[in-house]
């Protein structure tokens, strides 16, 4: 019986192991694509905020060198 026993709880383990290898990887893989969608929502959120500074950065800059053009 002591063979038996061992034998059953070893393939017990084994398969309990890979189980949850199996889980740790599909987890892995959905926080992967997971973030990759966040990472691109924020990435469309930034690019038109990006344009709207740089727009506005050369307004500022339009009205400096006006600015400096008048003073002197």
């Amino acid at each position: 019986m002591g063979y038996v026993l061992r034998v059953r709880l070893a393939s017990f383990f084994t398969g309990a192991a890979t189980a949850s290898f199996l889980g740790l990887y599909i987890l892995y893989k959905d926080y992967k694509v997971a973030h990759e969608s966040i990472a691109q929502r924020v990435k469309r959120l930034h690019e038109p905020l990006d344009r709207r500074i740089s727009a506005l950065e050369s307004l500022k800059q339009g009205e400096t060198s006006q600015h400096v053009e008048a003073t002197e």
